[in-house]
């Protein structure tokens, strides 16, 4: 059993369904990704997992408790940083660390350390006095994320936080999930429609569109879902046509495109055998300079399950 279990959710707004039927588990320290387009229903599993919302049907288990019988129990082991930036503008970093650290219940010298070692953590450390009101956008999604954790939850989840952001933030919000989970085996939830952000950082995914479960499973597992191909890049020195002819001719090989000098081979990963081709190379006195082996990107994945493009 996972640290979190979500079993049979929907949610519906009157006769309009925006969750249908939703089932995942999520172990503990994992970095798992809620993917899917804008609308597709992220947002509601996510105020339902964390208790804002009720769902109509099912049921969600963190820790063995349940969201609806024990939702006080469940809040103190989750760090939320929600799609909308949810601070005080008026007044300093440091301020609205202190309200949010009240509202956790810590004070004193522990309030005061944890605040300190946040700011280090996003690295606002030298802002802490400054008004909110002139931070940049990267820079107030990282004090959210600081107010996040001020309580040290077990479970952060973190909803689109890299929408409307600078490169160098977005850089920040990484190495800092990364930091988190690794050194304090906080388990992470990440949520995005960017799906080169959780083929980078998250281990395993739920794939959803149109309020149902597109795919859900490792990355390797969903990518092996759409083909048993691989694709492989050749960067041939000397290379002719009939090169070329040769290696299509190649058992597993279905495709061979040249294209910028490159050799673009696409192969069948249960047929295809590297030495005949490195034979065939040698054969018509060609030197291979590089050979890289590339998996299909998630947004590949996306694409051929649903037909459409992520950002559609």
């Amino acid at each position: 059993m996972g640290l979190i279990e979500v079993k049979n959710i929907t949610k519906r707004f009157d006769d309009k369904i925006v969750l249908d039927n939703i089932s995942l588990s999520i172990d503990e320290g994992d970095i798992f990704g809620l993917i899917g387009p804008n609308g597709a229903g992220k947002s509601t599993l996510i105020k339902i997992m964390t208790g804002l919302w009720d769902s109509n049907d099912g049921e969600v288990i963190i820790d063995g408790y349940n969201i609806k019988e024990e939702p006080l129990k469940i809040k103190e082991k989750i760090g939320l940083v929600p799609q909308e930036i949810a601070l005080f503008d008026n007044i300093s970093a440091y301020d609205n660390l202190e309200f949010f650290g009240y509202l956790y219940g810590l004070k004193g010298k522990e309030l005061k350390k944890r605040i300190k070692e946040v700011l280090e953590l996003i690295g606002l450390e030298e802002k802490r006095e400054e008004k909110v009101e002139k931070f940049s956008g990267g820079m107030k999604r990282r004090l959210n994320i600081a107010c996040a954790i001020l309580h040290q939850p077990r479970i952060l989840i973190m909803d689109e936080p890299t929408v409307g952001i600078d490169p160098q933030s977005r850089n920040l919000i990484f190495e800092f999930i990364k930091k988190i989970n690794r050194e304090k085996s906080t388990t992470v939830i990440y949520t995005s429609h960017y799906m080169e952000e959780v083929e980078m950082l998250c281990n395993n995914i739920f794939i959803i569109d149109l309020v149902q479960e597109v795919a859900y499973g490792s990355k390797k597992t969903i990518k092996s879902m759409i083909s048993n191909n691989d694709r492989i890049l050749l960067e041939v020195l000397d290379y002719k046509g009939e090169m070329l002819l040769a290696i299509k001719s190649l058992t597993g090989i279905n495709e061979c495109i040249e294209e910028k000098g490159l050799i673009k081979l696409l192969v069948d990963k249960n047929n295809f055998r590297l030495e005949p081709l490195l034979k065939v190379i040698e054969k018509h006195n060609g030197k291979v300079k590089s050979i890289n082996f590339e998996e299909p990107s998630l947004e590949e994945v996306f694409l051929a399950l649903t037909g459409k493009d992520l950002r559609d």
